[in-house]
């Protein structure tokens, strides 16, 4: 068995959890794939799997040899099917924030899915700085503004933001009137997970971003307990429109200091600059563009 042929074996025990199953998909003794796995291992220098007498799971090797694995498998099924004319198919490994994957994204996607039958998506949701190329992921959709990297970045759509906060929260603290009067107020924090800053309150004024400091009792990484916290009435917030559209027409949340507009926040996908882009990510990414043509970008 070619090198070629024992990654492909090695990623199968690795999706199978099991020896048995992945020698069945492909029609090889059982032995025989021991004996593989046996001897890849001895030529890489490092155990790939952790064996138990109930399930195969990869080590910490593993996952990084499974992902590169991964990749090189594809690289290899595009090339090929781009000479035989053939549809796109393969895994697709994408990384998304939940909100913008639940709102933007999945309505659509078994269209595209039923589209392309032949391509499999691995849609997996962090706010956190993805390496691309160690964790075989083949792109990136990310909310607000983005940290230097080597990563090739397409802005997709640009989302208005407001400033919001639970109706029984104004009732308390008083509706304010301008960004001055936010020094007798508290805010709901949102944290970066790169570097764990909060982020600021911002209004744009003659034309230049100004900053406003609020006492902030209540922070959080994650978007959704950001929001659940602002509609406990913890304190105002600056949200994009999208995520609270519906709280806005329930009147859960109200809209605060309209007259004072927040600065927008773009929404890009990032891949790698290094690799060309296979079909079906390429096709991917322009679907994604076509999501968002018809959202709700800023003025």
């Amino acid at each position: 068995m070619d090198r070629i042929d024992a990654m492909r074996l090695f990623t199968r025990v690795a999706d199978r959890r099991s020896f048995t199953e992945a020698a069945h998909d492909l029609g090889i003794p059982r032995s025989t794939a021991t004996q593989v796995i046996q001897q890849l291992e001895s030529r890489l220098g490092v155990s790939l799997l952790q064996r138990t007498t109930r399930t195969v799971r990869p080590t910490l090797d593993g996952e990084a040899y499974y992902r590169r694995c991964l990749a090189i498998l594809d690289d290899i099924e595009d090339a090929e099917g781009a000479f035989r004319g053939a549809a796109p198919k393969g895994m697709l490994r994408v990384e998304v924030q939940g909100t913008i994957a639940r709102h933007f994204l999945l309505p659509d996607l078994p269209d595209f899915l039923e589209a392309y039958p032949g391509i499999e998506i691995a849609m997996s949701e962090s706010d956190r700085w993805v390496d691309v190329i160690r964790e075989g992921v083949d792109c990136v959709l990310r909310y607000g503004s983005l940290p230097d990297s080597d990563l090739v970045a397409r802005k997709v759509a640009t989302l208005e933001r407001i400033t919001c906060a639970a109706p029984a929260y104004l009732r308390r603290y008083g509706r304010p009137q301008t960004p001055d009067d936010l020094v007798h107020h508290r805010a709901v924090g949102i944290r970066l997970v790169t570097t764990g800053a909060l982020t600021p309150f911002e209004f744009v004024h003659a034309g230049s971003v100004k900053q406003v400091e609020l006492s902030t009792p209540f922070s959080a990484t994650g978007t959704e307990t950001f929001r659940s916290a602002v509609l406990l009435e913890l304190g105002l917030a600056q949200m994009p429109v999208f995520h609270v559209e519906r709280d806005l027409a329930e009147g859960k949340l109200v809209r605060v200091l309209a007259d004072y507009k927040v600065p927008s926040a773009p929404v890009s996908v990032l891949y790698p600059r290094s690799r060309q882009l296979s079909p079906r990510v390429r096709l991917f990414i322009d679907w994604v563009v076509q999501r968002f043509a018809g959202s709700r970008s800023a003025p």
